[in-house]
């Protein structure tokens, strides 16, 4: 996925809401790209709130930045080891 808000190409921006607060993202991704992104950060929110109902916004945010993260580096690392796989089997 591009970056949201740090690249030269043309951005798009997209008012959201992710968990009660509405948000202003700008990328160059497009707009329904942007909108299901952020509906995910949502529903992980809601997923992770749900399970520990004390927890104060930030702390949600951050344990939501967190297991996305995790998320990310497991896939990243299936990923290259198929890409392993791959050029192994084509040698």
């Amino acid at each position: 996925m591009g970056a949201f808000g740090v690249s030269k190409e043309q951005k798009n921006r997209t008012t959201v809401d992710i968990y009660g607060q509405q948000y202003t993202i700008v990328g160059t991704e497009s707009t329904s790209q942007i909108r299901f992104v952020c509906s995910k950060v949502d529903d992980k929110m809601r997923e992770i709130n749900s399970m520990n109902p004390s927890l104060d916004t930030s702390r949600l945010a951050v344990l939501t930045a967190v297991n996305a993260v995790n998320d990310y580096i497991k896939l990243k690392e299936k990923f290259e080891s198929l890409e392993q796989e791959i050029k192994r089997l084509k040698d």
